[in-house]
């Protein structure tokens, strides 16, 4: 190789890193794809285990989150949660009053799914210093594969949670979270994203699976789907 080769080379690869997004910009970016920040109907879909469906729906606005879900074809539950790096506060919004939610309750499962009410609020999606660790594929897909560590002295069931997120879409493909031993807890795989609107891609389909910390082995699994995002639909969040 030339001179002029080697010059061309160190240039391209120079270009090339100084295009690829940070870390926080990475999972930033997959935090509004996951819930749609943009559109007032959030998102909508369905909780699927055991033949039982649970229809939920999500919206995001900042750090607060909103999320209802109608078990057994009962009236919707509303909960909202506000969001720190270390704390968070949820409340349960029942005949027009705001209850504190007992924090203990985050990590217990959402109508006897295999999400939480962590899980589905993504509150690991906004702990601080995520680390871009390798780019790796998941189902073929080109994926960033980030590890977000929680911050010491914040409570939730993971100690480390590891996310992959589609390099052109911007969608997360997978999210593994581990305990303090470094088991696998529990584990969500998409199987398929949708375009919502102009470059905004988010999630279709998914399973989630609870898992066997020490073999790391699922032991049971939960689908879940949301549907075409509406241009208007239940208020969220303000």
């Amino acid at each position: 190789m030339n001179f002029k080769s080697i010059a061309l080379a160190a240039a391209l690869v120079t270009g090339a890193v100084a295009q690829q997004p940070s870390a926080q910009q990475i999972l930033e970016g997959a935090r509004i794809s996951a819930t749609l920040t943009k559109l007032d109907a959030g998102l909508s879909g369905q909780l699927r285990k055991g033949g039982v469906s649970t229809p939920i729906t999500l919206f995001l606005k900042g750090k607060d989150i909103q999320f209802q879900f109608s078990e057994n074809k009962g009236p919707w539950r509303i909960f909202h949660m506000q969001i720190g790096d270390k704390d968070f506060n949820l409340y349960e919004i029942a005949n027009g009053k705001t209850l504190e939610f007992p924090a203990a309750k985050i990590v217990q499962p959402i109508a006897n799914t295999d999400l939480t009410y962590e899980d589905l609020a993504l509150r690991f999606f906004f702990w601080p210093d995520p680390v871009l660790e390798a780019t790796e594929d998941v189902g073929g897909q080109s994926c960033y594969k980030l590890r977000i560590d929680k911050p010491k002295g914040s409570s939730g069931r993971y100690e480390v949670v590891y996310v992959w997120i589609h390099t052109k879409f911007g969608a997360f493909m997978r999210i593994r979270g581990h305990d303090k031993s470094g088991g696998l807890v529990k584990e969500f795989q998409v199987e398929d994203i949708m375009k919502v609107e102009g470059n905004v891609w988010t999630l279709r389909k998914m399973q989630v699976a609870t898992c066997d910390p020490a073999s790391g082995r699922r032991i049971s699994i939960t689908d879940v789907t949301f549907d075409t995002p509406k241009k208007a639909g239940p208020r969220g969040v303000r």
